[in-house]
């Protein structure tokens, strides 16, 4: 990104290059990820091309929830909706809390299972296995589709070339009762595998390693495309493992190529399906076995006959690298997938351990059953160590059965947990207590997660997992052996920052605008000069239950945690200055302007809605964390960025010219007596400041797809629209 300053005049001119963009030129080359998106992008111009930065509504292929469904029904429900919108599109699988025989928790399920009926929707009850194996398994996520689920590992998804990403449970509600949802298209970053693993080294190892390699949210809300070729040396159950942890990365989806290898493995999976039914082959008589929905040889040959492809000048922000052949094993943490460190170094140190798993949707699969059966195969668990095995789904446990391989571990003494997410999430049987050392095929090892947050989580491959819980402290398979195969090594790896070929000079294309949305926005600029200004400081955690929480309550507490003197400021410019809108051309407010990765954290809506409700109508940032601005966007509050203006605002009114530390007098919001207006055709933004001097920036305008959700007050009165248009 390229900032242009004239260098004479009072007026000040700067073009913000990066920002919350429309729809953009087809003449421009697209990526695998955004030729994908164009497929379910809605309402498009001809002509008009899907590129990173823009805002589209999609109408997803599926999208899933698990035991969180039952909090989108509620949300369903509000909004007016009786019917949902295709049933087809939607899946519900319970998979999170199924050790939990609780009552409660059973009319939950019970609840979940009786609308699913009434809805005719697919439904996987408890106990078939955690919900993104079974989308891969059940041909939900398939190569060149878009998927989503209202949880953040349907990133796994891009293991099988299908476009997986998050969404929030207003989205999974409007998706229910319309068919779409918006999305903003990621920023695209290439990551380059070269070379081949050595053996003993997996999947896991290659995405610990880029987690702690590339640990400087290289990839923060970022959709990934994986290119090189070490990928044709990728089995699928690998790059399964890589993309479901691109989630721990910082990206917001992570894919791999369609290529042979990925062709042959759905080969196989369409044998296996015929081996599970009488064929018309072996019974003459008998008529052929119905198509799977989903997985069938049609589908298949369709597929292989309009493969895509990213273009060779395809724009990506940034280009990642790493030589696979380099690579030894990598253990994450401890309590940080930030952190990682060669096995070799860890061995020596002979970390004791008291609980091992082999559970959850990164490395439950039959191969790496497989793998652990392997290392302990003639062994038995260490004395005083716990080893936790659950399938990813319930034919993986099948498979594993039949092959002896979950015998084998069951015969060492690993201790079998149903097929479910469990200790992964820190619910059920198993969890680190205070003081403990686990090790984890899992994908997450944040503090607290798995247990008490005074435990010690690390992660590994079910190889290394298996050896440690054997062993009774972190090793590898080599050391059941005496042998030493690996060397403490740093894996080869670079970056390659790519320049836009798109004219920063340009400035930023206009938009049509939605009719009712405002021309402009302006008022009084605050400035709070922090960065990764989490929803915890917007919105307080003690707050986010008490559901009976007015919006005007919410509006008196907005902030409190990171000043608690702003919900008053913000009234007080209000109540001064008549910011009430004045036409319905031009929203003022309080325009808030703040550091990078603002609203980073929980996905509460209300840090949303009670910056709204205090009277702040749009907030200008470095950056966003992603789940901030779905919610915000949900909400009617507008976010841009601009990245100048929070430097120039830094440089005038932070000690040492840093964020971090509040303004030049200690004030934690700054009101530097500046006047800002946003034009929201073309995002020319004007600032005049306590001087009078006038200051101009430019950021790309927001699409009519936000614009329009605004025009109805957010995503639920949008699908109330909708709705209320289909009955008549």
């Amino acid at each position: 990104m390229r900032c242009l300053r004239p260098q004479t005049g009072i007026q000040l001119r700067f073009i913000c290059t990066r920002s919350l963009a429309t729809i953009t030129d087809a003449r421009r080359p697209q990526t695998f990820i955004e030729k994908v998106v164009q497929k379910y992008a809605l309402g498009l111009a001809p002509g008009q091309t899907v590129h990173a930065g823009d805002y589209v509504m999609i109408r997803p292929e599926h999208v899933m929830s698990h035991d969180n469904t039952g909090p989108v029904i509620s949300k369903f429900k509000a909004i007016g909706a009786s019917r949902i919108f295709n049933p087809r599109q939607t899946v519900f699988t319970l998979d999170h809390d199924v050790q939990n025989k609780s009552d409660k928790n059973l009319k939950k399920y019970a609840t979940i299972e009786a609308f699913a009926r009434s809805q005719d929707v697919d439904f996987y009850p408890a106990g078939r296995g955690i919900g993104h194996q079974i989308l891969v398994e059940e041909g939900y996520a398939f190569p060149q589709t878009l998927t989503v689920a209202s949880d953040s590992h349907s990133n796994m998804y891009g293991g099988v070339g299908c476009v997986g990403t998050p969404i929030v449970r207003t989205d999974a509600a409007a998706i229910w009762a319309t068919g779409q949802t918006w999305w903003q298209v990621p920023r695209m970053v290439k990551v380059e595998l070269s070379g081949k693993l050595s053996p003993g080294v997996t999947g896991k190892d290659v995405i610990v390693a880029l987690c702690g390699t590339f640990n400087k949210d290289q990839v923060l809300n970022a959709a990934i495309e994986f290119t090189g070729d070490g990928i044709s040396a990728l089995d699928i159950d690998n790059r399964l493992t890589i993309a479901n942890m691109t989630t721990e990365w910082g990206a917001l989806a992570g894919v791999f190529p369609v290529d042979a290898k990925l062709l042959e493995w759905y080969d196989a999976m369409l044998k296996k399906q015929e081996l599970r039914t009488f064929s018309s082959s072996r019974i003459g008589s008998a008529p052929p076995p119905p198509d799977h929905p989903r997985l069938n040889r049609q589908r298949l040959d369709k597929l292989r006959s309009s493969i895509i492809n990213s273009d060779p000048d395809a724009e990506y922000s940034s280009h990642l690298k790493l030589d696979l052949g380099t690579l030894v094993p990598h253990v994450s943490g401890p309590n940080s997938v930030k952190v990682s460190t060669p096995l070799p170094e860890l061995t020596a140190q002979k970390i004791a351990i008291n609980k091992a798993y082999l559970v959850s949707c990164t490395n439950s699969r039959a191969s790496d059953i497989a793998a652990a059966a392997e290392v302990v195969r003639g062994h038995k668990i260490a004395p005083g160590v716990e080893f936790y095995v659950a399938a990813a789904s319930s034919v993986v446990q099948q498979e594993a059965e039949a092959s002896g391989d979950w015998g084998t571990l069951v015969g060492a003494g690993a201790r079998v947990l149903p097929a479910g997410c469990g200790p992964c999430i820190g619910l059920g049987t198993g969890l680190l207590e205070e003081g403990e050392v686990g090790i984890s095929a899992t994908n997450r090892n944040y503090k607290g997660r798995m247990g008490s947050p005074k435990a010690l989580a690390y992660l590994a491959s079910p190889a290394v997992v298996a050896a440690s819980a054997v062993k009774g402290y972190i090793c590898g398979p080599d050391h059941l052996k005496d042998e030493t195969h690996f060397t403490s090594k740093v894996p080869l790896h670079s970056i390659d920052t790519i320049a836009s070929s798109k004219s920063s000079t340009s400035g930023s294309e206009a938009v049509k605008m939605y009719p009712g949305f405002p021309t402009t926005f302006g008022g009084p600029l605050l400035f709070a000069p922090q960065d990764n200004l989490n929803t915890d400081g917007i919105y307080p955690g003690k707050y986010t239950y008490q559901d009976d929480m007015t919006l005007e309550q919410q509006a008196k507490v907005v902030m409190e945690n990171y000043d608690p003197s702003f919900a008053s400021t913000v009234a007080g410019l209000v109540r001064s200055q008549g910011l009430s809108p004045a036409s319905d051309t031009v929203k003022r407010g309080a325009i808030l302007v703040s550091g990078y990765n603002f609203g980073t954290g929980s996905s509460r809506e209300q840090a949303a809605t009670a910056l709204k409700s205090a009277g702040v109508p749009l907030v200008i940032a470095g950056s966003f964390g992603d789940i901030f601005k779905r919610n915000a966007i949900n909400n009617a509050l507008i976010c841009m960025e601009c990245p100048e203006l929070v430097q120039d605002l830094t440089q005038k009114y932070t000690p040492e010219h840093k964020r971090g530390q509040g303004g030049l007098q200690g004030e934690l919001t700054i009101n530097p007596g500046w006047n800002i207006e946003v034009e929201m055709a073309n995002g020319s933004i004007r600032v005049t400041t306590e001087e009078g001097e006038q200051r101009f920036y430019t950021v790309r305008p927001v699409g009519q797809s936000v614009q329009e959700l605004w025009t109805c007050n957010g995503l639920e009165g949008f699908v109330v629209q909708k709705l209320q248009n289909q009955a008549v």
